[in-house]
């Protein structure tokens, strides 16, 4: 992609106070007549660490040396540097930042587990240990590239952020890496955050952030074929995704035996995602009877009950935030019923359709335009259109998206639904190209009150997900290895259920 090197300037990007620096904020602000103690600062009523220097001075003495060892550069190193000289022949003579960004607040002091930026996470190869805040300084100004990392480096033990600070001290929060384990890690210049600020008031108003749009879809592009270190870690992604569905299909009769079954299924995947992964990909959808029908189905209170299908869609995050994305539906009591064995081979149809033509050169929205005729002429066959095949995949009509309202499928990476600042160009326009991984997902959904079906129809769902990298040749299936015909998935289950 060609870029204006004239780029509209960002005025400034936010300085990044520490937590340690927006609590001294809030103490300072409790003065004020307008605002209560406990409006001021949040921990006001709670007990506090004494502040004199003879107790800072008793918990800063006595602890044994950490000293680092040395540390081993991430595989991800042989790829990093080229990302981010990508970015900087784009936006040549300036400066980019790319922010970690800062930990999200649950509520009050209570914080989510924290994930950095996927457009940090991929130029600096730095997961789930990130820390907090930290900036990627990206400068082009010069012929030659030159790259910094800021982070807020580990604090000495004779610091009171040691075991005051709730929020980033390393009493409460653990150790952080020091600058020199970081730079090792990771291959980059380092320097401590406490430096950013000063860092950037020298460049006035002259550098760019994600806030700039052709910098967020650049960033968000350069991920659409990925390096071979993205897709090892795509292949561990679905590895472990596989291992999750073996542990739901192990735990169905707790599920059964359970009024939330749908919530043991949820937990036993997730058991896996995190013994063997980062986390979960997303928010994993266990969708039993006709909660299937939901297609963002995550409430996951529902029972799971012999005669009815589960529709699972779950995906484990590994720690460099690579995360797979994979559906299958299975019959709870391990054999299809005749109906939905011949909605579920339907879906399988339209899913087969689009492996047998996607290959290099073929647009990405023809994969979705060949699902949908597959699923318009089944909709006709059962009898529920208004009109012909042909009529239905009119634009202007469209009966049979009726019943699938979603797209076929989507690019996947560092997220579930990667890319997505991609301009359509570049995306659902585009040629497919060797090193892409998306996702093939159709379905079908008969919601219990759809009118427009059979009542025997009415409360099934129906849909097969799979992950597929595009190769010099066709596709391969990432996901494979686990079943996808009905004879084999109910070998499957009769193998790993309990």
């Amino acid at each position: 992609m060609q870029v204006d090197n004239h780029l509209p300037q960002i005025t400034s990007a936010p300085r990044l106070l520490t937590k340690w620096q927006n609590e001294t904020m809030s103490k300072d602000a409790a003065n004020s007549d307008s605002k209560t103690a406990a409006q001021a600062d949040p921990g006001a009523n709670r007990s506090r660490t004494p502040t004199s220097q003879q107790f800072l001075d008793y918990m800063g003495s006595g602890w044994a040396d950490n000293n680092a060892t040395a540390i081993a550069a991430s595989p991800v190193t042989e790829f990093t540097p080229d990302r981010r000289a990508k970015v900087a022949a784009a936006f040549a003579g300036e400066v980019i930042v790319i922010e970690a960004g800062p930990a999200a607040t649950r509520s009050n002091d209570t914080e989510y587990r924290y994930r950095p930026h996927s457009a940090f996470a991929h130029l600096t190869g730095w997961g789930a240990n990130t820390v907090p805040d930290s900036v990627l300084v990206i400068d082009a100004r010069e012929s030659e590239t030159k790259s910094i990392l800021f982070l807020r480096e580990t604090a000495g033990k004779d610091s009171s952020e040691f075991f005051a600070n709730s929020a980033i001290g390393e009493f409460w929060v653990g150790q952080r890496p020091s600058l020199g384990e970081v730079s090792q890690l990771l291959a980059i210049e380092t320097r401590s955050l406490t430096k950013y600020d000063e860092f950037v008031e020298a460049l006035g108003e002259n550098f760019i952030t994600l806030a700039h749009p052709a910098l967020a879809e650049f960033v968000s592009e350069l991920r659409l074929v990925k390096d071979q270190y993205e897709i090892a870690e795509m292949r561990k992604a679905v590895d472990g995704s596989i291992k999750g569905f073996e542990e739901v299909a192990a735990n169905l009769g707790k599920a059964k035996a359970h009024p939330r079954g749908e919530r043991i299924v949820e937990t036993a995947f997730f058991t896996e995602a995190r013994a063997n992964g980062n986390d979960l990909g997303y928010e994993t959808i266990a969708a039993a009877g006709e909660h299937a029908c939901t297609l963002h189905w995550i409430i996951n209170n529902g029972p799971v009950r012999d005669g009815d299908l589960l529709l699972l869609d779950a995906g484990v995050e590994m720690e460099s935030l690579y995360t797979a994305d994979v559906t299958r539906t299975i019959p709870i009591n391990g054999k299809f019923s005749p109906l939905q064995r011949e909605i579920y081979e339907a879906v399988l149809e339209a899913a087969d359709a689009v492996f047998a033509m996607a290959k290099p050169g073929v647009l990405f929205k023809e994969m979705h335009a060949t699902a949908m005729r597959v699923i318009a002429e089944k909709t006709h066959g059962w009898g529920f259109l208004p009109g012909s095949v042909e009529d239905s995949l009119n634009p202007e009509n469209q009966h049979h998206r009726r019943w699938m309202v979603h797209g076929t499928g989507h690019h996947l990476g560092l997220d579930v639904h990667d890319c997505a600042q991609a301009r359509r160009e570049m995306s659902m326009d585009a040629e497919l190209k060797p090193g892409m991984i998306f996702t093939i997902e159709p379905g079908l959904y008969f919601h219990k009150d759809d009118l427009l079906v059979p009542a025997e129809f009415r409360g099934i769902g129906v849909r097969i997900e799979d992950d597929v990298l595009v190769t010099e040749t066709g596709v391969e299936n990432l996901t494979g290895a686990l079943p996808r015909k009905v004879d084999e998935l109910e070998a499957w289950l009769a193998k790993h259920a309990g």
